[in-house]
């Protein structure tokens, strides 16, 4: 039986606005991208023609959200799992409509816990820097929040989402100071 490899991780867990995204990621026997790397490690233009690249060529991939509502709900840690758990199940509709169960499944988290998912699954610190799907799973999951933080931007421009995609900047935090909390707010956050 064999066995598909699949990448987790998340962007989006310091921000004081908008939500945690998380992608899970398996690509395929014949994917080479030598520039593949932690998201964090690659410019806004050389992620975005990887991203393209993963979805084109990856054997399965999802991307989902939890809400900045849910991360004050539940915590960042709870809220990053369950976008997390999100994404896996929109990754294994994709893997399933290509003939694929999920218990032909592990999966590589980037970080020290796993959603609760029902397959084999090892949470690994640094992982987006070690293993190809999590590098994968990084760049889909920078590229899906920064997308959404511009659209967030073109709704509420004065707070400048698209400049700083909610991460706690000195800009980001004056604006709040002197505006209060935005709508996609981090309440729990302190700003």
């Amino acid at each position: 039986m064999r066995k598909f490899i699949c990448g987790i991780d998340e962007a989006g867990r310091g921000p004081l606005a908008g939500p945690v995204t998380a992608a899970a990621v398996i690509l395929n026997d014949e994917f080479l991208i030598k520039e593949l790397d932690d998201s964090k490690k690659l410019s806004p233009k050389k992620r975005s023609k990887i991203e393209q690249q993963i979805k084109e060529k990856s054997l399965a991939y999802g991307v989902a959200n939890a809400t900045h509502s849910e991360i004050d709900e539940l915590n960042i840690l709870n809220a990053t799992l369950l976008a997390m758990q999100r994404a896996f199940n929109n990754m294994c509709i994709m893997l399933e409509k290509k003939g694929f169960c999920k218990s032909d499944v592990s999966v590589i988290v980037d970080g020290t816990f796993c959603p609760k998912i029902d397959v084999e699954c090892c949470a690994e610190p640094k992982a987006d820097g070690k293993y190809q799907p999590v590098m994968a799973a990084s760049i889909l999951a920078k590229e899906a929040r920064d997308r959404q933080m511009c659209e967030f931007d073109k709704i509420y421009p004065e707070y400048e989402y698209a400049r700083h995609k909610g991460y706690p900047t000195a800009a980001h935090r004056a604006i709040c100071k002197e505006k209060g909390p935005s709508p996609i707010q981090r309440m729990t956050f302190s700003y």
